[in-house]
């Protein structure tokens, strides 16, 4: 299947998914969660595949690629959430067409863009030697296996990814343990703001640093803001008194700890998708991103399964952990690079501006 093809395929299975929303039946909408899941993982994989494909085909430049995923993490993860986050208000509160409206305006959109890519997107294609899904996989394990910037990476990517989606179920119980009236949706723009400045800043800073070196420092910056929450969720005692009331001196305190993270975050998906694009072999990029999703969902599964189990400090005790972990990964991916570290494949012949095509990836440190 090629990448647009892809592309396509996650419009239709998210529209499908939205569509499911309109019925009560608890199976129609675990069919529609199902859906979304596997189209999730085609938006996180296949258009990321078909851009660097597309720019190192035109000879764009690295630093050019860095820019674009900057650009697209500010107007899309950023500015359009935020966006779409006013329309869905709009139609639910001021048009009063009911809470699934929003549902109904994403597929507008996303068969909008499905025509765009339909009209305007060549199709490219990743390893056509691979005869089967499961030889795909095999070749992907064994660059996993081989070439530690790859494992690294995805270690990264798992670990950042399973903290940033821990903390969209924590943060309201923790700035609201007493039930207080906060503003879910003033807070999300601040988060979404937050998030948009990262991504911006991220542009700035590959202008003048490898993201292997500066990426140290924006994982300690998250790990230092997840401990703020952290540490004020030790601190279990209610106050019935506080319940619908504004929020507290010490919500607005995680409030600010969130919006830093939140700025991280948006610093790290540009950042990691430019190291991905130089390190993951490009034949192998998209299943490789998707291999390392399976234990990020598995934890996420896991702590949505124990929240009322697990004590909400333990919750962000693992994110912190998982971040200073991930901050030693990185650690470790600026030590190997600046020891003369290159991705290379057995014969020149099969690389193309740097990136190997159909041929298994060795290391040369």
């Amino acid at each position: 299947m090629g990448r647009r093809t892809a592309g396509l395929a996650y419009v239709v299975l998210y529209s499908l998914s939205c569509v499911t929303k309109h019925s009560p039946q608890f199976h129609v909408l675990m069919i529609g969660r199902v859906l979304g899941g596997v189209a999730t993982s085609l938006l996180y994989s296949a258009f990321e595949s078909w851009l660097v494909a597309e720019h190192f085909k035109h000879g764009f430049s690295e630093q050019a690629l860095g820019q674009t995923f900057s650009w697209a993490v500010f107007l899309g993860n950023g500015l359009m959430a935020i966006l779409a986050g006013f329309l869905g208000d709009f139609l639910v509160e001021k048009m009063q067409l009911g809470r699934v409206a929003p549902f109904d305006a994403a597929i507008v959109f996303m068969l909008a863009g499905g025509l765009v890519m339909l009209a305007t997107w060549p199709d490219n294609y990743g390893d056509k030697a691979s005869k089967g899904l499961a030889q795909q996989f095999e070749k992907a394990w064994h660059a996993i296996y081989n070439d530690p910037a790859i494992a690294l990476l995805g270690g990264m990517q798992s670990l950042f990814e399973a903290s940033m989606y821990s903390f969209v179920f924590l943060w309201t119980m923790a700035m609201s343990p007493n039930k207080e009236a906060i503003k879910h949706g003033l807070i999300f723009v601040n988060f979404m703001t937050a998030c948009m400045a990262g991504s911006f800043l991220a542009g700035v800073l590959m202008k003048h640093a490898r993201p292997e070196r500066y990426m140290k420092g924006v994982y300690a910056l998250a790990t230092a803001a997840m401990l703020v929450p952290m540490l004020m969720a030790l601190d279990t005692t209610k106050d019935p008194s506080l319940k619908g009331k504004a929020i507290t001196l010490k919500g607005q305190i995680q409030l600010l700890a969130f919006c830093v993270f939140e700025l991280c975050v948006g610093i790290f998906w540009p950042s990691m998708m430019s190291m991905r694009a130089n390190y993951v072999p490009e034949e192998l990029r998209a299943t490789i991103i998707n291999m390392f999703r399976v234990p990020l969902n598995a934890f996420v599964c896991v702590v949505l399964g124990n929240v009322d189990a697990v004590p909400l400090a333990g919750m962000f005790g693992l994110c912190v952990a998982f971040l200073g972990v991930s901050c030693a990964c990185q650690m470790k991916l600026d030590a190997l690079t600046a020891n003369g570290y290159r991705h290379v494949t057995p014969s020149d012949e099969g690389t193309v501006n740097g990136h190997a095509e159909d041929q298994p990836s060795k290391i040369v440190i």
